[in-house]
């Protein structure tokens, strides 16, 4: 076990831990209900389980899943798609991404981002050289990709296509692929993109929203207004652990994708100075 890695992935998770406990203050004054079902989760099915796959997990050897890669993805997709089943697909917000089970549910593109990323890494290391050429490498990431954005656009789950889609490409770069072929995929994505805004309004909105967050403040802009409210008040050492003020009725998603903000509001500056760092270094040792 290499331990600098393993302790940047403990120290992330811990991290990630007291942050998210933290953040979820923020739903008790919405829902004690919710925040209690929410809590209990994150420690029994997320904390705890993941610490003992960590340790499972090490102690398989890398090639096992090179032979597995193919059925794991099948797998995934499989998952992607029992969500349409009427009963065992969970909609929140506008969008079918849950996989209910009893009384549990689990986000099952997070199943296919692992299985994408492995079963391409199996092909890669089998085409090797033959990389460069169309039917080894860029028509199998074409299907890849084309199998991904069907599963993600139905959902509908942009930001996981966009996830998967960088994932893959970053890796068919490292493997040797022609640049030709990169660049035909990149005008394939722009093309693509061009065509979800127009016939996707939500996409648009998204669009218009990251170039000019300020324009909306108080619509599609107002989750980003929110979060650097948070982030500036949090100035360079921050209000203190359990002190943010924006994850009570102000940030909508606290535990969500606003989870930053509450931890720049926190720890401030050198808080999160040190939470992107710690990221980096996980990064460049897995490297």
């Amino acid at each position: 076990i290499d331990r600098q890695l393993l302790i940047s992935v403990l120290l992330l998770v811990g991290a990630g831990f007291l942050i998210f406990l933290s953040a979820s203050l923020g739903l008790l004054a919405r829902d004690s209900a919710h925040f209690s079902s929410i809590a209990f989760k994150q420690i029994f099915f997320g904390l705890i389980p993941g610490l003992v796959a960590l340790f499972a997990f090490s102690q398989i050897n890398y090639l096992y899943w090179r032979r597995i890669s193919f059925w794991f993805f099948i797998f995934a997709i499989f998952l992607n798609l029992l969500i349409f089943i009427p009963g065992l697909g969970l909609t929140h917000g506008g969008a079918t991404r849950w996989l209910l089970i009893g009384s549990i549910s689990f986000q099952v593109s997070e199943v296919l981002k692992i299985a994408a990323v492995i079963y391409f890494a199996a092909w890669l290391s089998m085409a090797k050289e033959k990389i460069n050429d169309f039917r080894h490498g860029f028509l199998p990431l074409l299907i890849m990709l084309a199998i991904v954005a069907g599963l993600c656009l139905l959902q509908p789950d942009t930001d996981t296509l966009v996830v998967i889609s960088s994932a893959l490409i970053a890796m068919y770069i490292a493997g040797g692929g022609k640049w030709r072929h990169i660049g035909t995929l990149i005008l394939i994505g722009m093309l693509g993109l061009t065509i979800l805004a127009f016939t996707r309004p939500y996409i648009m909105t998204r669009i218009q929203t990251f170039i000019n967050p300020a324009a909306q403040s108080q619509g599609s802009g107002y989750q980003i207004q929110q979060s650097l409210i948070a982030i500036g008040s949090g100035g360079f050492t921050g209000r203190g652990f359990g002190q943010s003020i924006q994850k009570f009725n102000y940030l909508p998603e606290p535990v969500g994708d606003s989870i930053f903000a509450v931890a720049a509001e926190e720890f401030g500056f050198m808080g999160s100075t040190a939470l992107i760092l710690l990221y980096v270094f996980f990064a460049m040792r897995g490297l």
